[in-house]
Parts: structure tokens; sequence; C-alpha cells
């Protein structure tokens, strides 16, 4: 479904990503971990549109990604939830979920996929008059998960998902997280917290300083020693 080859990408020529490589096929749920600075945002960040590489290419079901402009790459079906959330403050719970499904024809199962998101996070349900900027982290957290599923994703790009939220909290994302793999949508997770991201994902890639450092099984990175001691602390 993705296809990242030789990709160099940073900010005001200070390179980032150094010849990176990866594929995501339908299906899967592939984790991207590594330390702070290691240049996971920047990837998800590239990937849609929000940043021009220097070299590479990244190709979604065949199509040069590198020529669209992010809400072309949108209405494609690769939406991101991005790291901090990034909710509309200033407009309640349910404007913010029905923005997410704005790129879409009006009426073709928007509907169904209100009611989904709100059976995935009933909290949801409870403050949909609620203005986004009031919510507790771990609700907004839900909230920039729903709206990027109202847009009807068929790869899920997730930034940092469990950043700053109470591990109770985290649970049930990651536990959203693979309800939303079951119901057929692809899912790109780039997460800071290894042991979770491998437990969750079917394959994983070892991202430092800018680099592809290990790929594989998640389940077999997860038991490699290397690993374990350099980016799980265990």
């Amino acid at each position: 479904m993705l296809v990242i080859e030789g990709l160099q990408a940073g900010y005001g020529g200070a390179a980032v990503l150094h010849g990176v490589e990866v594929r995501v096929d339908a299906g899967e749920l592939v984790s991207v971990i590594g330390p702070n600075g290691a240049g996971k945002s920047t990837l998800l960040r590239t990937i849609s549109g929000l940043v021009t590489p220097s070299a590479g290419s990244i190709t979604f079901d065949g199509d040069d990604l590198l020529t669209m402009e992010p809400d072309q790459i949108v209405k494609r079906g690769l939406i991101q939830v991005p790291e901090g959330r990034m909710v509309l403050g200033r407009m309640s719970v349910h404007e913010n979920l029905l923005l997410g499904a704005h790129a879409r024809r009006r009426g073709v199962n928007i509907s169904r996929d209100f009611d989904y998101v709100l059976t995935l996070f009933p909290r949801l349900k409870e403050r949909l008059e609620q203005l986004a900027g009031t919510l507790s982290g771990g609700e907004q957290q839900m909230l920039a998960i729903s709206r990027g599923l109202m847009g009807a994703p068929r790869l899920l790009l997730m930034d940092e998902p469990s950043l700053g939220i109470a591990p109770i909290v985290v649970e049930h994302i990651f536990s959203a997280i693979a309800e939303i793999r079951s119901s057929g949508v692809t899912v790109m997770l780039v997460e800071q917290n290894a042991a979770k991201a491998l437990s969750a994902a079917t394959r994983a890639y070892v991202l430092d300083l800018g680099r592809i450092v290990a790929t594989g099984p998640a389940s077999e990175l997860l038991g490699d020693e290397r690993v374990r001691q350099t980016y799980l602390g265990i």
C-alpha cells in the first residue's frame, strides 16, 4: 500500500531523514519506534505532504505522493492524526468530528462513521456540545483519532498517540487502535512508548538519527536483546 524508498528530508537545509526505506502492506499495523529526535514525526509529515523531501520516493497504491498537495493526499484516504492532537479548541466536539469529514461527499456513510467513533469512544458522546479545548488530554486524543476516522482513511498515520496521557487512558487508546485495525483500516503508528508500539504491531521499524537501524516482525524486535536494551530500557 505504502512504499518509501531512499527518502531524505529535513528543515532549512538540515537533513533529518537519511535514505529511509519503509513499506506498509494493506491490513497491517506497522510501528516506527525510536528515541526523541530520531525523525519519526518528520517521516509522517513528509508522507502527508507537509515536508518536501530532497531525495527519494513515496508511493501510495502506486500513486506518486510527491506530486500531490496535502489535501489531495487526504482525499486518497491517507490521513494523519498529528502529534499534540491539534483539536480546534473553540469548536465543539461535534464540529471537530464533522470537520474530519470535510473532504468527503456529503451523506456518503458519514452518519455511519459518526456513530462508529462514538461507539469506539463513548466518552465523546457525553461531550458532543462541549468545546474541544476544555477536554482532558486523553479526551482530546480520542477526539483527534475520531476526527481522523471521520475522513474514511484507508491508511491512518498516528503520531505519538500516548504522549502526555494517563496510563489508564493509554490502555484505552491502544485497545481502540487494535479495533481500528480489525475494522479494516491499515495503521502506521509512530510511538515513543516502544513496548506498547511493538506489542500492538505486526511489523516494526527502528528509526535512530534519521536512519532505519532495525526492522522485522514486531514480536522478534520485542525479543531482540539489543532493541530491548537500547530502545525499551529493559
